[in-house]
């Protein structure tokens, strides 16, 4: 089709636009990458952009060699994966459960959740139910506190409200249960809801440091990020070497006279945020559109 004049003149600006755009959310990320592979002494110079000046990996060697991030990087790991897979599946269950019409006090639970979102008990209180649970200072204060969210299921509830009623009917006069009907007809077509809520999930316990520094005390169950936030507002490398250190990085001395707290912070920035940077290009092509089209004809 052709196109028209104002056309020709808006496509080259908003090409030029949305590549600013682009350049602003990379820059950053380069930055730190730049500065994590190069030798922190000359890095502290400056004129270290995109591209490292004294390559050296160093850096990381330390961090990854380092027990308490390794140990942390566990924490990370597990609260993710299980409090991903708690939630979908607690989600899931709740909204199919309420997109039933006839469930008894429908309406009342649903506006009881409803609540939920628009008012909360502080955190005071939070932190009184959760030592009254049991939950300070455990592993599970991670996953338990954070399995219903009431905006998900809203978004699932409506989702499953939109699978045409014809399939579940036709599932029913087949002898199909509320139970056969949600394996085998609500979750296939949901695979592109629950990939998008998965995908939010994830990165939420992935990036939470709040719950690791103020509902744990004990060092061995802080996740990544809360021992980044430790370490950001460190003022010498005690937090990261200590007594844990990687001792093949630390016998090459000549190196790590070169380290500087700002090398490390950059270095546990990156390892902290790759592996979740690593998921999205598997899950894009869920959020391109859904998979009922089609799936009833009229």
């Amino acid at each position: 089709m052709k196109r028209t004049r104002m056309e020709k003149i808006a496509y080259p600006v908003v090409i030029a636009v949305l590549s600013l755009l682009c350049l602003s959310v990379i820059y950053p990320f380069l930055y730190m990458l730049a500065i994590s592979l190069n030798e922190g002494a000359d890095a502290a110079k400056g004129g270290v952009y995109i591209w490292p000046r004294s390559f050296t990996t160093i850096n990381y060697e330390i961090v990854l060699g380092n027990e308490v991030i390794r140990h942390s990087y566990l924490i990370t790991i597990g609260r993710t994966v299980l409090g991903t897979i708690g939630g979908l599946f607690v989600t899931l269950l709740a909204a199919y459960g309420l997109s039933y019409k006839k469930l008894p006090l429908r309406g009342t639970i649903l506006g009881y959740i409803l609540i939920t979102m628009l008012f909360n008990g502080g955190l005071i209180p939070f932190y009184i139910q959760l030592n009254d649970l049991g939950l300070l200072n455990t592993f599970w204060v991670y996953i338990f506190p954070g399995l219903f969210s009431a905006w998900n299921m809203f978004v699932m509830l409506k989702f499953i409200q939109g699978i045409p009623e014809a399939l579940i009917e036709a599932a029913e006069l087949d002898g199909a249960g509320p139970v056969r009907a949600l394996l085998q007809i609500v979750i296939p077509l949901s695979k592109p809801m629950l990939a998008a809520l998965g995908l939010f999930t994830a990165v939420g316990h992935w990036n939470d440091w709040f719950a690791g520094s103020f509902f744990v005390t004990d060092q061995s169950l802080i996740p990544v990020q809360t021992f980044l936030q430790q370490l950001l507002s460190a003022s010498d490398l005690s937090a990261v070497l200590g007594s844990n250190t990687n001792q093949e990085a630390l016998a090459r001395s000549s190196e790590m006279a070169n380290i500087t707290l700002m090398s490390i912070k950059m270095a546990v920035v990156m390892v902290s945020s790759i592996p979740i940077l690593c998921i999205y290009p598997f899950l894009q092509k869920y959020f391109v559109k859904g998979v009922l089209i089609g799936s009833v004809k009229g």
